[in-house]
């Protein structure tokens, strides 16, 4: 019988591995740390009111979790100011090779940490075991019931331990962003990326290997004090809106944030992405404000 996960792994942390030989997620697909500065803008904001939430430590953490090309670390380390960025520890983990970048530390371990943990775009890069259905699978029987005879599912359960694992080592917040499905809107979606295009997941370490997160099932598996809400809104509740004002080059720039922004929200692309955050000794409530529940979107969905 074929091992999905063991192969899903091999083909990209093994030796000769997607990851393990330097290849960064930069390269072949575009990711919100890429769009601009502005996704590092609101989780400077997040971290301030973590920080506060923790009466301001004498050092604060920051952890990037499948940090990729560190461009998420060194972006919050070059935003952060004042008070904050003194006391500011950032740390990338990544199983790769890493890039050399002022003020961030590497490691190959989620270390314990207080402060703020992010995993963007890291739990759908998780491998996992592949079943057909029917299956008996205790993951699939919990959140997969709608698996019909002769269909595939990507069984969850690696990426509930791992994102459990992650939140009990802060203390403040842990945040995963990440696209995704729940319960209601279970579908097969493991597929490949190579050079900004989609294909085939081979497991010949030729190209990133991924699949949607069980959103849900991770909320579940690290528990406490959680919240579930979109990207758009997200970003909203931390003041990333962004409008056109002012004149001249005054004019140009906002626009340019703007449209930056308007991409990080646009509810059919990055904006749909859920935003996945557990309060570890922090209350969420002190973090965001209520927002309406995350909903995946069929868009969300890559064509296979």
């Amino acid at each position: 019988m074929f091992d999905w996960e063991a192969a899903w792994h091999a083909a990209l942390y093994g030796p000769g591995g997607f990851f393990a030989r330097g290849e960064k997620p930069s390269s072949h697909f575009r990711t919100s740390p890429l769009v601009g500065p502005e996704l590092g803008v609101a989780l400077v904001e997040l971290l301030s009111r973590v920080d506060a939430a923790l009466g301001f430590p004498p050092v604060v953490d920051f952890v990037d979790v499948g940090a990729g090309g560190g461009e998420l670390a060194f972006a919050v380390r070059s935003l952060a100011s004042g008070s904050l960025a003194s006391r500011l520890r950032v740390t990338a983990v990544e199983l790769g090779p890493p890039v050399e970048l002022p003020g961030v530390r590497w490691t190959s371990a989620v270390p314990s940490c207080v402060g703020l943990l992010v995993g963007h775009e890291w739990l759908d890069a998780i491998p996992c075991p592949v079943v057909t259905g029917p299956s008996s699978d205790p993951w699939i029987t919990r959140w997969w019931p709608s698996l019909a005879d002769g269909e595939q599912a990507e069984v969850g359960a690696p990426r509930d331990a791992a994102w459990a694992a992650a939140v009990s080592s802060v203390r403040g917040a842990a945040l995963a962003i990440d696209y995704g499905h729940l319960i209601s809107s279970r579908r097969f979606s493991l597929t490949g990326y190579r050079d900004g295009r989609q294909v085939p997941p081979v497991f010949d370490g030729s190209c990133d290997i991924t699949a949607h997160v069980a959103m849900d099932a991770c909320a579940e598996a690290a528990g406490g004090d959680w919240v579930l809400v979109s990207q758009r809104d997200a970003m909203a509740a931390l003041g990333l809106v962004g409008e056109a004002a002012g004149s001249g080059w005054d004019w140009l720039e906002s626009a340019a944030r703007a449209g930056r922004i308007a991409e990080l929200r646009d509810p059919s692309g990055l904006g749909s992405f859920g935003w996945l955050l557990h309060g570890n000794g922090v209350a969420v409530s002190d973090l965001l404000p209520a927002l309406p529940p995350w909903r995946p979107i069929p868009a969300s969905f890559s064509a296979s």
